[in-house]
C-alpha cells in the first residue's frame, strides 16, 4: 500500500524499525535474512482494517520476507479481498499469534 500516507508516518517508520530489530531483520516464517534494501516486509498479524486500534502494536506485526508476504496475502496475488495465509509459523495458532505467552508479540 504505497500510496497510503499511513506507511510514511514517523510513527510506522519508528515501528516498523523496532519489529525489523527484534526478528533480527529475518523473515519470522523461513528465515530469510531481510537486510538488503527492498527485502524487508513488516505485516501486520491482524490487519489494520479488522483492527485499527493495533496498527501501533508491535505485537500485532511481524518480520516476511517478499515472498512470505506475497504468500500471506491472497488479495496481493488476485485483488482478492481478504487474506490467505498459505503458510504456518512453527509454535503459533491458527491466527498467526504465538502460543508461548513469552513471545515479543504476546507483549507486555
Amino acid at each position: 500500500m504505497p500510496n497510503d500516507p499511513f506507511y510514511r508516518s514517523r510513527a510506522w517508520v519508528a515501528l516498523r524499525a523496532q519489529a525489523l530489530k527484534r526478528d533480527g531483520y529475518r523473515c519470522v516464517v523461513c528465515g530469510s535474512d531481510v537486510r538488503a534494501k527492498g527485502q524487508s516486509r513488516v505485516d501486520h498479524i491482524l490487519p489494520r482494517r479488522q483492527r485499527p486500534d493495533l496498527a501501533l502494536a508491535l505485537s500485532n506485526l511481524r518480520t516476511l520476507c517478499s515472498i512470505c508476504d506475497n504468500q500471506s496475502h491472497r488479495e496481493k496475488r488476485t485483488g482478492a479481498q481478504g487474506r490467505e495465509e498459505r503458510f504456518v509459523v512453527r509454535g503459533c495458532d491458527a491466527s498467526g499469534r504465538p502460543i508461548d505467552p513469552k513471545h515479543p508479540w504476546n507483549g507486555k
